[in-house]
């Protein structure tokens, strides 16, 4: 895989190697990692701690403001880093009342403190965007550290904290028989004030070098791994200002791919009120794509999604400029839909139903069938079958 080539992981191999045979918390299953309440010593209460960052979505930010000018790109990276964190944590059912840290890693040379202030304000934007939703981001400062030495540009992260009654946790426990809600990861969500690509914040480092020119390995070698082999360095033929028409309407290629990572918390919330006691599994489909699941399902268990939604223009993009193998295509990229929720399919519209009030595209995208031994996922899409 070129994403290997890259010096990254889809699926983060190494680190769950590393961490295999760890504790995993009360509910060894669940998506995020849940510990005993030792903030209010309650024991019908727990606490879930997340630690995230927006990865290397900030390389390509760091190109588009040095090409454009543009300062209000790094509040879309803020959102990046929160949103990796706190749709992680919905999928357990923690859905407000989180507290925040920041952890900011620039090279001064490089950053500046415009930059600085606009990821700063920017946190606080979306804090107040999700107060007007009635959930409740509390900003408990961070850390902003001049580490030029080991940071090339920027490193934006995260390290968010809720305590959950454990009644309300959500510990995945998909089975033969459920149906896969997939909610869209484009479009334009009711809170949100632009079209979204769906573009999310995994899969960067290969967005960037498939689809850009090598005009930016020239122009701005400070925003890549210099030792990265040239044949998948910047390989693509785009520059961010170019334009791009989709639905009788111009974007930018860096419109396309830093397109804020959409948040499902006011999806997540209502289907928790909802529907809590039916849900088998929430998958938040971030690292790893549409194979994201296979860390969760069932041993003798066959995911098969056949019905997925239209390709995004983004990927088409992505998958032309790069000509990349569809099956890497699907490990790396969510391919349109970003959240999945398990249940059975007497359950399936009233998700659908609250995805659409907030004007996103939700429908069932596959099944869940049994398997003789082992598991698997087979995706079934218009460029071929797929077995991980």
């Amino acid at each position: 895989m070129k994403y290997d080539k890259r010096g990254v992981s889809a699926d983060k191999s190494d680190v769950h190697a590393a961490i295999k045979g760890l504790d995993k918390g009360l509910y060894p299953n669940a998506f995020c990692k849940i510990l005993a309440d030792f903030v209010g010593n309650d024991p019908a209460y727990c606490n879930i701690m997340h630690a995230d960052t927006a990865g290397t979505k900030t390389s390509l930010a760091y190109l588009y403001w040095r090409e454009t000018g543009n300062l209000d790109i790094w509040k879309n990276i803020i959102q990046d880093a929160l949103v990796m964190n706190l749709d992680d944590l919905a999928c357990v059912g923690l859905t407000s009342n989180f507290v925040v840290s920041s952890t900011i890693g620039r090279n001064k040379r490089l950053i500046t403190g415009e930059v600085v202030a606009a990821l700063i304000q920017g946190a606080s934007a979306f804090a107040a965007q999700m107060h007007a939703l009635d959930i409740e981001l509390h900003l408990a400062g961070g850390e902003t550290a001049d580490v030029g030495d080991i940071v090339r540009t920027v490193d934006v992260g995260f390290t968010v904290f809720g305590r959950l009654r454990r009644n309300q946790i959500l510990e995945n426990n998909i089975q033969a028989g459920d149906v896969i809600v997939g909610l869209s990861a484009t479009g334009q969500a009711s809170y949100e004030t632009a079209y979204n690509s769906g573009i999310g914040s995994n899969g960067l480092t290969s967005a960037r070098h498939d689809a850009l020119s090598h005009y930016y390995a020239h122009r701005f070698p400070e925003s890549y791994d210099a030792k990265m082999p040239d044949d998948v360095a910047f390989i693509g033929s785009r520059r961010l200002t170019d334009t791009f028409i989709y639905q009788n309407k111009n974007y930018t290629v860096g419109d396309l791919l830093l397109s804020p990572t959409r948040t499902y918390l006011p999806v997540l919330r209502d289907i928790f009120v909802e529907l809590h006691p039916h849900l088998h599994g929430v998958i938040h489909c971030s690292g790893g794509g549409q194979t994201k699941v296979g860390h969760f399902q069932n041993d003798q268990t066959h995911i098969i999604k056949d019905n997925l939604f239209a390709l995004p223009p983004v990927f088409a993009l992505l998958q032309t400029e790069g000509n990349t193998a569809w099956s890497e295509m699907y490990k790396v990229f969510n391919m349109g839909h970003r959240l999945e929720v398990y249940l059975s399919e007497a359950h399936a519209q009233p998700v659908i139903a609250i995805a659409k009030k907030y004007n996103i595209d939700a429908q069932i995208v596959g099944r869940v069938e049994p398997l003789s031994e082992g598991k698997r996922i087979t995706i079934r899409s218009e460029f071929g079958e797929f077995v991980y």
